[in-house]
């Protein structure tokens, strides 16, 4: 079997889609995308198209190597991206021909069913019932996610520290203590404002602060673990293991959240959750992304035991022949070939769009350009 073709498709609101075609007639998906730079990364999946054709793609570590080391320039979002779609895709394809799913080629299922966590959109509106009843809707998720802190400055006021506050106890009074809650702050604060935030938020036990700093300090990461007792996670900007290397061996984090189309792929994700389990490190994959994504998690989450929880946005209506299935907030593993899913590609047509999509900005009160 051979690789004969890589196909790309751009879909809404922001993703890109990759359908590696095969001489054997099977085809593998992958989602090689950057948030804001889908078409950049399109661009590299090309590229790297050119070196993939004629090769046997059930190859995948040969391959992951050819392509991340093959060209001298390694890692960082736009290649390492490009690199995670295909080797998603070529995971697929080596499924479809066993006629195994995945996660029963990397060791087999260590449990039966997948902890979801939702997307809460309250930030500045207040409207906590409500929002909070139309993310439950009938899948009863047990842990939501939400952003509490918008742009904010380097050393902050107590108007500030008190709002975030007011806004995460007013959630968990609307949730109640059987619904884990964590907090996003999308590495927006400085390290003197995270500690003063972790410090204020510990009576509300979120299930974890994500990106209190940016992941790229692990330092300033660790001094912040260790001032509170809220669980830190990090991860979704790094890339392969060795941007996870000072994070792990640092101890500076208690969760991990590499994202399967940005890290390197599935394998890659797994070589770091075991990296992280000698750490009693968890691992949260992160995935604000389509359906293939989101099916590509879900294949490294059923086979990795040190895994917490899993984002999402999507379970594939609409895009999917069959939909992600969830029964009280918990996903039921893909156990169909590859990675469990099928694409529609007659719906698929009906939302390709140009792949421009503008990453938002965040400005503090004097102009200058914030973390989104």
């Amino acid at each position: 079997m051979k690789i004969t073709r890589l196909e790309t498709f751009h879909i809404r609101p922001r993703w890109l889609f990759l359908k590696v075609h095969t001489d054997a007639g099977i085809v593998g998906w992958g989602e090689p995308v950057l948030e804001g730079r889908a078409r950049t990364v399109e661009t590299a999946v090309q590229e790297l198209g050119r070196i993939l054709i004629g090769e046997d793609p059930t190859r995948i570590e040969h391959l992951w190597q050819k392509c991340y080391r093959g060209g001298f320039y390694r890692g960082g979002p736009i290649l390492t991206s490009a690199l995670s779609g295909i080797e998603q895709a070529l995971w697929d394809i080596k499924g479809k021909a066993a006629g195994l799913p995945v996660h029963d080629l990397l060791g087999g299922r260590v449990r039966d069913r997948i902890r979801l966590y939702g997307w809460l959109n309250i930030a500045g509106t207040g409207d906590y019932v409500s929002e909070v009843a139309k993310a439950v809707g009938n899948r009863e998720f047990t842990a939501y996610k939400f952003v509490p802190v918008p742009a904010c400055e380097p050393v902050e006021t107590p108007r500030f520290i008190d709002e975030v506050v007011e806004t995460v106890a007013n959630l968990r009074k609307t949730l109640g203590n059987d619904i884990d809650m964590a907090l996003d702050f999308h590495g927006r604060c400085t390290p003197a404002v995270a500690k003063q935030l972790c410090r204020a938020l510990e009576p509300f036990r979120p299930m974890f602060i994500e990106e209190p700093v940016l992941p790229t300090n692990p330092r300033a990461m660790r001094e912040i673990k260790e001032s509170t007792t809220i669980p830190i996670a990090a991860g979704e900007r790094l890339f392969t293991r060795w941007d996870f290397s000072d994070l792990l061996h640092s101890q500076s984090v208690s969760i991990i959240q590499p994202d399967l189309s940005h890290v390197g792929g599935i394998f890659e994700a797994r070589k770091i959750a075991a990296m992280a389990e000698i750490h009693d490190i968890v691992i949260a994959p992160h995935c604000p992304l389509g359906p293939i994504a989101l099916a590509s998690c879900l294949q490294l989450d059923a086979c990795t035991p040190n895994f917490l929880c899993q984002e999402h946005l999507t379970l594939g209506e609409g895009i999917l022949k069959e939909p992600i299935q969830v029964e009280k907030g918990y996903a039921l593993i893909p156990d169909k070939p590859g990675l469990g899913v099928e694409v529609d590609e007659e719906k698929l047509e009906k939302l390709v769009f140009d792949g421009i999509w503008e990453t938002p900005q965040f400005a503090r009160k004097d102009g200058s350009i914030t973390e989104w």
